[in-house]
């Protein structure tokens, strides 16, 4: 486990700020945020209230995801950049149930995050996990840290959601998952969720306003096409682009689940 081993001096936390992974954790439902996050979770859901359907949404996209990765397409090393707090289905623990053996490597540089890291190592016998402290524009050491537990010469499932909007520019949002994906062979496969505005539109820009004036860590919203263009030279699997709710939802008697803010797609490296 790098930089959260025993005797590390714990990093600092400041739960003065609302810090975006812990308000995502409070929409979850999940016990590791603090007052600060709460209120700020509060205000932005008083202003669009769909936000807890997205947060809900995209982490049944992530389980759905990974299950398919390594049930259908033999992926066996998952790379999870932004890996937020540890809530239920974590990437580990959709992987290997699976498939034991799938090894993980989470990267994230929130220091709630790090001293919750141990919950994210919990592994079967037969895999492996770590967890990186770095950014996600530091692709290098990201790629470095990960070869300590992944074959990097075998195919890998990276991870990135949420995460891309936290990158003000389009240009160095694509140029950095460019980067992380020339070093992985063909047979891998890429991820991407991220908000949007084509749904709810104008009420969705003005809580990411109001979140972007009282946030260290701002968020810009990205269309679908932007979404798409971190696939180019991918194989993207069906159903394409689509709302994180609609990815391949659980077969339902009930009527399609509803469109949803954020966007994804899953896509192939086939050379």
């Amino acid at each position: 486990m790098t930089d959260a081993s025993p005797g590390s001096v714990p990093p600092r936390i400041d739960d003065t700020i609302p810090q975006s992974a812990r308000i995502w954790n409070y929409w979850l439902g999940g016990k590791d945020n603090y007052p600060v996050d709460q209120a700020a979770g509060d205000r932005f859901r008083e202003v669009y209230p769909e936000i807890v359907d997205i947060a809900r949404y995209s982490r049944l996209f992530l389980a759905r995801a990974v299950r398919h990765l390594a049930g259908e397409c033999g992926i066996r090393q998952f790379l999870d950049v932004g890996t937020g707090l540890p809530t239920v289905d974590n990437t580990h623990e959709v992987a290997q149930r699976a498939a034991p053996e799938s090894r993980i490597v989470y990267v994230d540089n929130d220091p709630l995050v790090l001293t919750h890291a141990r919950a994210l190592l919990t592994s079967t016998p037969q895999g492996a996990t770590d967890y990186v402290d770095a950014d996600l524009r530091d692709t290098g050491r990201i790629l470095a840290e990960a070869g300590r537990t992944l074959d990097l010469s075998r195919p890998v499932g990276l991870m990135l959601l949420n995460i891309l909007g936290h990158v003000p520019d389009h240009g160095e949002a694509k140029e950095i998952v460019r980067r992380l994906l020339a070093e992985l062979p063909a047979g891998s496969h890429l991820a991407v969720a991220d908000g949007t505005n084509v749904v709810t539109g104008e009420r969705f820009e003005t809580a990411i306003k109001l979140w972007n004036e009282a946030s260290t860590t701002p968020y810009f919203l990205r269309t679908p096409d932007q979404i798409a263009a971190y696939f180019e030279g991918l194989e993207t699997l069906e159903p394409g682009v689509v709302p994180v709710s609609r990815w391949r939802p659980e077969p339902s008697p009930f009527e399609d689940p509803p469109e949803v803010d954020e966007f994804c797609a899953v896509g192939r490296k086939s050379a």
